[in-house]
C-alpha cells in the first residue's frame, strides 16, 4: 500500500490507510520506487535517501523472534546535538523499581479517575508511573503508567529506550505520528509503540487520559490458542499498521525526548524525525480495535479463568508464565448453569492491575469507575464486592441467559510482584475505603448445628 504526502498536506486526513496483520513483514512507500529493490543498503538509495535499520531484537535472535525494519529517510536520525538530561526532569517516571523509589504492599488498592490538569500538559508531561517491577537496565520487568493530558505535542517527539508502550486511551482520541506513519486511536482501541520508535501525540478532542503498560526486554505477541483451535480471541488480520508518510520540513530547535532508565533526556535537531519516505520490515507500531475481539466463554458450568480473554502477551522463558498479559473483559453473554457467574473469589500468584475504559465492571457494583484503576498483588485475595455477591445469589439457579453489554474493562497481569510509587500511594485519588466493599460480606453458612471436636464431626447438644 502507498500513501503520498508532502509537507503542505494536512496532518491528518479524515480517513487513514493502514496495512493489516500481526507480525507481518510489511513493505510501504510514500513515493513509488522509494524502496530499494533486491537489497537493503545500496550504495545510493532511491531519491538520495538514507538507509537506516532499527532493531527490536539482537541480530542473532532466531528468525521467528527476530524483529527489525529498514527505514529510508531524508536525513538519518543520528543528525542531532548530544543528549542532555531534561530540565526540569520528570520525577514521576520510573523504570528501576527498588526500596528507594517504591513500596511493596499486599493491600488491595484502588484509585478514582484522575482529573485533567489545569495547566497545559502534553502526553509526555502527563505520564506518571503507578507501579512496576524489575529493571529496564537488566532488560526484565514492566512499568504501569497512566497519563492525563490537555495539549498536543508541538515540535517535539518522544521515544522510550526502556521498552514497548502499550497505550490504552480511556478518554479522548490520540492522533499519533510515528517514523513509520500515522495512526488514530480512539477509546476502545489500543496502540503499541515499539521500543525506540519516535512518536508524537496530538489530541484532536482536547483533554485525554488513559493507561500505559511498558515492558522491558521483550515484545508483545499473540497468545497461543491451544485447545481453542485455529481461530478466536484477537485475529491477526484485525491489527493495523501505518503506511509510510513523511514530512520534509526544517524545524529549528525540534526536540527529541528519550526515556532511558526511567529518566528523560533531550536532544535538539533542525528537522522533523518523521521524514521516513519508505520502510519495510516487521518492527512497527500497530493498533487494535477491542470490539473485534472474539471471546470464548462457559456454556455449561463454572466461570472460566480470565486468561481466556488474553489479547496480547509478553512471555517469559517459563512456558505459560507471562511477564505481562493484556486481558480484556468485553461485552458477552453469560449462560452458565448452576454457577456463580461473576469472577470467583481468588488469590493469585500473578499480580493484577485493572482499568475500566467505559461502562461498569461485572464484579464491582460501585466504586470502580471509568478512568480509575485497581491493583491486587501476588496472593492478595480479591473478588466481587458485597452488592454484586448478594445480587447474584438472590437470583439463584433460575437466572436465565444474561448479556453483559456496554462495558470494556481490562487487566495487566504479571508474574512479577509490583512495587507502588509513593505519589500513587499518596494520591488524592486513592480510594482509602476500598476494603469496605468486602467488609459487608456475611456468613451464609447453614451447617452451624455441627462443631468440630478432635477432628470428628459431632452434633451439637
Amino acid at each position: 500500500m502507498e500513501s503520498k504526502s508532502t509537507a503542505a498536506q494536512p496532518a491528518f486526513p479524515a480517513v487513514l490507510d493502514y496495512q493489516s496483520g500481526f507480525g507481518n513483514d510489511f513493505s510501504t512507500e510514500a513515493i513509488p520506487g522509494a524502496l530499494p529493490r533486491g537489497q537493503n543498503s545500496p550504495l545510493v538509495c532511491p531519491y538520495g535517501l538514507y538507509a537506516e535499520q532499527i532493531s527490536g531484537t539482537s541480530f542473532t535472535s532466531p528468525r521467528k523472534h527476530n524483529q527489525r525494519s529498514w527505514l529510508y529517510r531524508v536525513k538519518p536520525s543520528v543528525t542531532h546535538e548530544p543528549f542532555r538530561p531534561r530540565i526540569p526532569n520528570h520525577v514521576k517516571l520510573v523504570s528501576e523499581f527498588n526500596q528507594s523509589n517504591s513500596a511493596a504492599t499486599p493491600t488491595q488498592l484502588r484509585w478514582r479517575p484522575a482529573e485533567i490538569p489545569e495547566t497545559p500538559t502534553d502526553f509526555v508531561d502527563g505520564l506518571y508511573t503507578v507501579c512496576g517491577a524489575g529493571s529496564s537496565y537488566l532488560r526484565h520487568g514492566f512499568a504501569i503508567h497512566m497519563y492525563s493530558a490537555n495539549k498536543s505535542m508541538k515540535d517535539c517527539a518522544f521515544c522510550s529506550a526502556d521498552g514497548d508502550f502499550l497505550i490504552v486511551p480511556q478518554e479522548g482520541r490520540l492522533r499519533i505520528t510515528t517514523e513509520c506513519g500515522r495512526l488514530e486511536v480512539s477509546p476502545g482501541e489500543i496502540v503499541v509503540i515499539p521500543q525506540g520508535l519516535r512518536f508524537a501525540v496530538d489530541l484532536p478532542d482536547g483533554p485525554s487520559r488513559g493507561y500505559v503498560a511498558e515492558i522491558f526486554g521483550t515484545h508483545f505477541q499473540l497468545p497461543d490458542l491451544g485447545p481453542i483451535g485455529a481461530n478466536g480471541l484477537a485475529a491477526s488480520r484485525d491489527f493495523l499498521v501505518p503506511v509510510a508518510w513523511f514530512e520534509d520540513i526544517s524545524i529549528p530547535g525540534y526536540t527529541v525526548v528519550q526515556k532511558f532508565g526511567g529518566e528523560l533526556f533531550t536532544a535538539k535537531q533542525d528537522f522533523s524525525p518523521f521524514n521516513v519516505v519508505a520502510w519495510h520490515g516487521n518492527y512497527a507500531p500497530y493498533k487494535y480495535d477491542l470490539s473485534k475481539f472474539c471471546p470464548y466463554n462457559t456454556v455449561l458450568i463454572d466461570h472460566g479463568d480470565p486468561s481466556i480473554n488474553t489479547v496480547l502477551t509478553a512471555p517469559t522463558d517459563r512456558p505459560g508464565v507471562a511477564l505481562l498479559d493484556f486481558v480484556i473483559f468485553p461485552p458477552r453473554w453469560l449462560v452458565a448453569e448452576h454457577t456463580f457467574r461473576p469472577p470467583y473469589y481468588h488469590r493469585n500468584c500473578m499480580s493484577e492491575f485493572m482499568g475500566l475504559i467505559y461502562g461498569g465492571y461485572e464484579a464491582k457494583a460501585d466504586g470502580f469507575l471509568p478512568g480509575g484503576a485497581s491493583l491486587h498483588s501476588c496472593m492478595t485475595p480479591h473478588g466481587p464486592d458485597t452488592k454484586t455477591y448478594e445480587a447474584t445469589i438472590a437470583l439463584g439457579n433460575e437466572a436465565g441467559p444474561k448479556r453483559i453489554s456496554d462495558t470494556m474493562a481490562f487487566m495487566f497481569e504479571s508474574c512479577l510482584m509490583p512495587r507502588v510509587c509513593p505519589w500513587a500511594l499518596e494520591s488524592p485519588y486513592m480510594d482509602h475505603d476500598y476494603y469496605q466493599c468486602w467488609i459487608g460480606l456475611k456468613s451464609h453458612f447453614t451447617g452451624d448445628e455441627y462443631i468440630s471436636e478432635d477432628s470428628q464431626d459431632v452434633k451439637k447438644k
